[in-house]
């Protein structure tokens, strides 16, 4: 069956989690739940800050994306960087310093980034200040791009009057020209040029999470409040990443930063931060602990961590460090986003049952997309959970709605025959937890209290496959007898292979066809022929099928969004060119070796498709060491597109074939269409080349699919399991993709009608 019963977010470009109104105001909490520290969180509200924090901190991150891509953070050119600090030392400074407060201007790129760099260290730059003008210099507080656009013009007016003779945007300079600066300054920007790496996790710029950040932050505050009355507490707390960049958001404006925490005293030495000393393990564990004692919740949760670069959701997400592209695909209607989101599952309370504690235990399931998940915990060697312990970690699709924890007691007393009962039950769906505080909700299994965070969902990779379908005609319609009698038994003229692409929840988005003979076919007179090479043309058609009087019999969606046309070729030339209609140009050379390129006849970028699973595609070492000599067979069926990129050499890769399944994985800023269309004249000439159907083309009829919702593409992953449907498709593809009927890739078992065409038609269109 084909139907999308678990349809994406409504909205494509912003999940559910999202708030509207002010940036710093808080989510309103649901009934359904409550914070896990509502008895310790009265104290930090006396612990307020001047900054919008929120707001500043979503251009916080947006300014070190910017910086990253504009290479300016990256201090390998030592001339380059010499060149910014002298410019920041000798000509902003002493311009802003004379300027009225309320003046709003934002200095050059380069300028703005040592600035930046130099307010992270509040004492140093305090003191500088203090030294050489007398008084603090504030940065202006400019949250959106209209009013930063305005700012940068001013300050270019207001440069190049008290500068003439300086250029405001300098990318080089001559070594004579290039001065020491400060070493300090120096210093402390090799320091900061690690932050877009650190906080390049994309959902750190959603409100939501920017608002628990807030919260957190203020608690930490807090804490230090009473690691400074108490001689008997730890000397320095450790800042996880959320509370980390809120801190530095925060010390990005001096002025606010030093009133804020004027009462505290210096926090430099409080706090194992960014350019102190680095944190040690009985540091980061008693900060834990501390942190429960006082809060009662767990210090460490998902998107929440102590070093996210090396967190496992770096290598489930594929995060790119720098912005992300512009979703390309939403102009195709029936092409939903995914939306992807960490969760963890963490319990905590003593075990109290009537029954044989020895036969308890915990099940998790999700409410939509996957009903056979279970994944059970067996707690019957647990009294009490002493503390918040994370029982579960996994990474979910925002379409599975939530998660459910159940309590069971095993009645059978034997281990093949499981029959459990059911004890208690509670959910929690994504909705509610985006109301909660903090982005936790808790609520009470049992006689224990579990506990559910989550990071804000991201728009994560979108998956299609091709599956087989009936012929077509020319107009097309299915070759088929219900389509005659609806014609009054006119002849159906045209012969095209049919493939219908479905999403990862199994709904119709495409049809794509490959056109194979002319003519009609008349019982004892005529048959369809096939047509010459350079008439082989792929057509792309937009939405799904219309279905004739409730059959399974129908017509391909009119809406024509792209054909790929081959150019009349030589055969001693050994090279296929594909002219698409989106104004790429596939080449296909196999002369030496097999070498695959995309060019945009437009922009002339080139992207090349190399053969097997390529860079983030790559199986771990742990999958290579469970079976390598599998790994290494499949890896002939995939084809990575590889485009170049500023910011790494070996570029980056946006998509991922299965050129036997027909399945692909793709970030949204590619085009859909390119890719299918790219995809189906790939298998088409690599079968020709090679005279094998390697991507089961031969058949033609269609073929019944896993029911939806039981186990849908990609809704779960969990990076610790072995068991094929949660891991990423691309480790066990024949298993996570294999559709509910065997398939006889030669088609030679089955029958099909005669009107469709002989079989030679077919075989000279694909092998030959």
């Amino acid at each position: 069956m084909r139907r999308d019963d678990n349809k994406a977010p409504a909205i494509a470009s912003s999940p559910s989690f999202s708030f509207s109104g002010e940036s710093s105001r808080a989510p309103a909490r649901s009934e359904s739940s409550r914070s896990t520290t509502d008895a310790g969180r009265g104290p930090h509200r006396g612990i307020r800050t001047s900054v919008d924090l929120v707001a500043a901190g979503r251009c916080h991150f947006s300014f070190l994306r910017l910086c990253s891509a504009a290479s300016v953070s990256d201090a390998g050119d030592s001339s380059l960087l010499r060149t910014s600090i002298r410019r920041y030392e000798e000509l902003w400074m002493p311009l802003i310093a004379e300027l009225p407060l309320n003046e709003m201007i934002i200095p050059p790129l380069d300028v703005h980034w040592v600035w930046h760099c130099h307010c992270l260290n509040h004492v140093h730059y305090m003191n500088y200040c203090n030294s050489r003008f007398g008084k603090l210099i504030d940065r202006p507080p400019i949250f959106d791009e209209e009013n930063e656009e305005y700012a940068t013009e001013r300050c270019r007016e207001i440069w190049e009057i008290k500068y003439p003779g300086k250029p405001f945007d300098v990318i080089c300079s001559s070594d004579e020209d290039v001065g020491m600066g400060s070493s300090d300054i120096c210093n402390m920007v090799e320091k900061c040029k690690s932050l877009s790496v650190l906080f390049s996790d994309v959902f750190m710029s959603e409100t939501v999470y920017l608002v628990a950040a807030k919260s957190r932050y203020q608690d930490f505050l807090h804490l230090l409040k009473q690691c400074t009355k108490e001689s008997n507490v730890l000397q320095r707390l450790v800042p996880i990443a959320d509370i980390h960049f809120i801190w530095l958001t925060h010390q990005s404006f001096p002025v606010g930063y030093a009133k804020d925490t004027k009462e505290m005293g210096e926090l430099a030495h409080k706090i194992a931060g960014f350019y102190g000393p680095s944190a040690t393990e009985e540091e980061i564990e008693e900060t834990k602990k501390f942190w429960e004692e006082v809060y009662d919740e767990p210090y460490e949760r998902p998107g929440m961590v102590i070093d996210p670069t090396v967190a496992i959701a770096r290598q489930v997400f594929n995060w790119e460090m720098v912005a992300p592209a512009e979703d390309v695909n939403r102009v195709y209607k029936g092409l939903h986003a995914r939306f992807l989101m960490e969760v963890g599952v963490f319990l905590k309370g003593e075990i109290q049952v009537k029954e044989n504690p020895s036969q308890l235990f915990l099940r998790l399931k999700v409410l939509r997309c996957n009903r056979s998940l279970k994944l059970d915990k067996n707690i019957s060697n647990v009294r009490s959970f002493g503390k918040w312990e994370k029982v579960w970690h996994l990474f979910c699709e925002f379409g599975t709605k939530g998660v459910l924890i159940e309590s069971r007691y095993n009645n059978s007393g034997c281990s093949c025959i499981r029959q459990t009962k059911l004890i208690d039950t509670v959910s929690f769906t994504w909705h509610e937890l985006a109301r909660a505080t903090n982005l936790v909700m808790v609520k009470n299994v049992g006689s224990i209290q579990g506990m559910v965070s989550a990071t804000p969902p991201i728009q994560a990779p979108y998956l299609l496959k091709c599956v087989p379908d009936r012929v077509t005609d020319d107009g097309g319609a299915m070759v088929c007898d219900v389509v005659l009698r609806e014609r009054a038994y006119r002849p159906q003229e045209g012969r095209w292979l049919t493939r219908t692409v479905l999403n990862h929840a199994g709904k119709e988005c495409f049809v794509v066809r490959t056109r194979v003979g002319r003519g009609i076919w008349r019982r004892g007179a005529e048959i369809p022929n096939p047509v010459k090479w350079e008439e082989r043309i792929i057509e792309l058609h937009e939405g799904n099928w219309t279905y004739i009087g409730g059959s399974s019999m129908g017509y391909a969606p009119e809406k024509i969004i792209g054909t790929a046309t081959p150019q009349k070729d030589n055969p001693k030339d050994k090279k296929v060119v594909w002219s698409l209609s989106t104004g790429d140009c596939l080449t296909i050379m196999w002369e030496n070796k097999l070498q695959i390129c995309l060019e945009n006849e437009t922009s002339k970028e080139k992207a090349s498709l190399l053969e097997g699973r390529r860079l983030q595609y790559q199986p771990n070492q742990h999958h290579l060491s469970e079976n390598n000599k599998r790994y290494k067979d499949e890896d002939s069926d995939y084809f990575t597109l590889i485009r170049p990129s500023l910011y790494k050499q070996e570029g980056k890769a946006t998509a991922l074939i299965n050129l036997k399944l027909l399945a692909l994985e793709f970030s949204p800023e590619e085009d859909a269409a390119v890719l299918i269309l790219m995809c189906m004249a790939l298998v088409r000439t690599l079968s020709e080349v090679r005279k094998e159907d390697l991507a089961g083309l031969l058949v033609r009829h269609r073929v019944q699919e896993m029911q939806v919702g039981l186990n849908d593409w990609g809704s779960i992953l969990l990076p610790s399991t072995t068991t094929p449907h949660l891991q990423h498709w691309y480790f066990n593809a024949s298993e996570v993709l294999a559709s509910a009927e065997k398939i006889n890739s030669t088609g030679a078992s089955i029958k099909y009608a005669a009107a469709e065409g002989k079989e030679e038609l077919y075989r000279q269109a694909i092998l030959s």
